[in-house]
């Protein structure tokens, strides 16, 4: 029997993806509003290259929440900023195979 492709290519497709379904549902944007930033995004993106529907697809996902989230004042871009590095460092930290832990300030 054959698996099923996964929906997903990386993980964090699927965390970016349930993050910002998680914020519409609380009510922090309207699809629509999203479906359209997320449509510039994608066009702005596609401008220099076709896109393929996996990593890049899902880095102009990444850059419209970030977006949106800094329209919104949810996040700034310097928020947003300091929260990728600490991931990064944390990734970079973790022994491969072990789950990537982001340790909170203290």
């Amino acid at each position: 029997m054959t698996r099923p492709d996964p929906a997903f290519e990386a993980p964090w497709h699927a965390q970016v993806f349930a993050l910002t379904v998680h914020l519409n549902e609380t009510g922090l944007f309207d699809w629509s509003d999203w479906a359209s930033a997320f449509g510039a995004t994608l066009k702005q993106h596609g401008l220099a290259r076709e896109l393929n529907g996996g990593e890049d697809y899902f880095t102009a996902w990444l850059a419209t929440l970030e977006q949106v989230l800094s329209e919104r004042e949810i996040a700034s871009p310097a928020q947003t900023a300091v929260i990728k590095n600490a991931w990064e460092q944390a990734y970079l930290s973790t022994p491969h195979g072990a789950p990537v832990v982001l340790k909170t300030a203290s």
